[in-house]
C-alpha cells in the first residue's frame, strides 16, 4: 500500500513539474492598446494561444524561453491596405503588382493583411481558395464594389457596380470579408461610392475608399459630410490628391468635419499616396492618421513605402509615440474591421505576437515622391510569431547555437 502512495506521490510531482507554456517571451516591453498595458512584462504562450501577460512568470514554466530585454513585444500588426491577390489571366494591372503575402508580411511583424480591393465579387472565389486559403499569413479583404475588381478597366463601368451582388459575396464568406472598397473612379456622379455604401449597409459593413479624381461636383467636403457613414475608411489621407490640404497650406477643414463626424482616416501610404507636404501641415494642426497602412505592391515596396515599419517610423518623424503607431497598426485597424480578436494579447486570443527593436541615429525617410525628412529613431523587426509559431527570426532570438543544435532532428538532415 506505501509503495503505491509513494508512486501516485511521484507521478503527481512529476505532473507537476511539468512546463504549462510552450513559450515564454521573457524581459520584454509590451505594449497593447486594448488591454492598455504600456511596460515591463513575460508573455507566455501555449497551443498557440496567448496563456498569460504578467509582469514575472517564471522561465521554469515554459518548455522555451526567448530573451527580449531591451525589446518591444506587440500583437501582430493588422496591415489594412494591401494588395495581394494575382489572377491566374493576365494582363491585368493589379496582376503585376500583386505581393505574395508569405513573401513579405512576417518580416515587419505584420500578421494579418486585408486586402483592398484587388478582387470583386466575380472572381473573389478564386482569391479565397487560390491566395487566401493557402496563406500561412491572415489575409483578409475588402471586395471591390466593381464586380471584376481592380485594374481591370472596369473601375468607371457603373454596370459594374453590382451592390447586391457583392453583399450576397460578403454573407457568404463571412469569416474572409471585412468590407467594400470604392476606387479610382473618375465618371460623372457618385455611383462608385453610393454602391459600395449600399453594398455595406446591405452586409452590415464598413466601406473604403480611394476616392480618386474629385471634381467641383465631387468633393471631399460632400464625401465626409454626406456620402459616407460614420466608421467608413478614407485611405490614402496625406495623399494631396483630393485636396486634404489647401492652396494656403493649411489643413481643409474637411478634414477635421469628417472626422468629428466619424470617418476614419487611415494612411494607405503606397506608391503615390503619401507626402510630407501634406502630412506636416496635418501633424501641425493635430490632426493625426487614425490607422497606418501600406498599400503594399511592388511598386510601393520599392519606393518610399518599404514596408509599414516604415511608415510606423514615419509617423514617429512627424511627432507621434511609438506606442502611438503600435497602436494605429494593431488595435486601432482590428476595430476598424470588426475583428475584436485580432490587434491585442488577450489570454485565449490567437498568438499573433511582434517583437520590435527601436533603433536611435539619423535616418532618412522618404514620401511617396522621394523627398528626405530626417528621423531619429527606427523600427525593426526581430521576431514574428504567428499562431505562436516562429515565422521570421532576424538574429536567431528563438534559435540555438550551432555548436549545440541537433542536426539530425531537423528536416534538412539527409543520411
Amino acid at each position: 500500500m506505501r509503495s503505491i502512495l509513494v508512486a501516485s506521490f511521484l507521478v503527481s510531482l512529476g505532473a507537476a513539474q511539468q512546463p504549462q507554456y510552450d513559450l515564454l517571451l521573457k524581459g520584454g516591453h509590451v505594449i497593447d492598446a486594448k488591454n492598455r498595458i504600456d511596460g515591463a512584462r513575460d508573455v507566455a504562450i501555449a497551443d498557440g494561444r496567448v496563456a498569460r501577460v504578467a509582469a514575472q512568470i517564471n522561465s521554469a514554466e515554459a518548455k522555451k524561453v526567448i530573451d527580449v530585454s531591451g525589446l518591444y513585444v506587440t500583437p501582430g500588426l493588422v496591415d489594412i491596405h494591401v494588395h495581394v491577390f494575382k489572377r491566374n489571366n493576365p494582363p491585368v494591372t493589379m496582376n503585376e503588382e500583386a505581393v505574395q503575402p508569405d513573401a513579405f508580411s512576417f518580416r515587419s511583424g505584420v500578421t494579418t493583411m486585408v486586402d483592398a480591393g484587388s478582387s470583386g465579387w466575380k472572381e473573389f472565389p478564386e482569391f479565397r481558395d487560390r491566395v487566401i486559403r493557402k496563406a500561412r499569413t491572415r489575409v483578409l479583404a475588402f471586395l471591390n464594389i466593381v464586380g471584376a475588381g481592380m485594374g481591370t478597366g472596369h473601375e468607371n463601368e457603373t454596370a459594374e457596380m453590382d451592390a447586391e451582388a457583392a453583399a450576397r459575396c460578403a454573407k457568404e464568406n463571412p469569416d474572409l470579408i471585412v468590407g467594400f472598397k470604392s476606387a479610382h473612379y473618375a465618371g460623372p456622379g457618385w455611383p462608385s461610392v453610393e454602391n459600395a455604401v449600399k453594398a455595406g449597409n446591405l452586409a452590415g459593413l464598413p466601406v473604403m475608399v480611394d476616392f480618386g479624381q474629385i471634381t467641383s461636383y465631387r468633393n471631399i467636403d460632400t464625401l465626409f459630410l454626406d456620402k459616407l457613414r460614420p466608421g467608413d475608411i478614407f485611405t490614402h489621407c496625406f495623399s494631396g490628391h483630393r485636396e486634404e490640404v489647401l492652396e494656403t497650406g493649411k489643413l481643409n477643414p474637411a478634414m477635421a468635419a469628417g472626422r468629428k463626424r466619424g470617418i476614419i482616416f487611415d494612411i494607405g501610404f503606397g506608391q503615390a499616396s503619401f507626402y510630407w507636404y501634406v502630412a506636416v501641415p496635418a501633424y501641425q494642426a493635430g490632426f493625426y492618421p487614425d490607422s497606418v497602412s501600406t498599400d503594399l505592391h511592388t511598386n510601393s515596396m520599392n519606393g518610399g513605402m518599404k514596408n509599414i515599419d516604415n511608415v510606423m517610423t514615419g509617423l514617429m518623424g512627424l511627432g507621434s509615440s511609438f506606442s502611438d503607431v503600435v497602436r494605429m497598426a494593431t488595435w486601432a485597424p482590428a476595430q476598424q474591421i470588426k475583428r475584436s480578436a485580432l490587434g491585442n494579447l488577450d489570454a485565449g486570443a490567437e498568438a499573433d505576437v511582434a517583437v520590435f527593436r527601436l533603433e536611435t541615429g539619423k535616418f532618412g525617410l522618404l514620401d511617396s515622391a522621394g523627398a528626405k525628412m530626417t528621423g531619429t529613431q527606427r523600427i525593426l523587426c526581430e521576431l514574428t510569431l504567428r499562431k505562436g509559431a516562429v515565422a521570421w527570426d532576424l538574429n536567431g532570438l528563438a534559435s540555438e547555437d550551432w555548436k549545440t543544435f541537433n542536426y539530425r532532428k531537423g528536416p534538412f538532415f539527409k543520411k
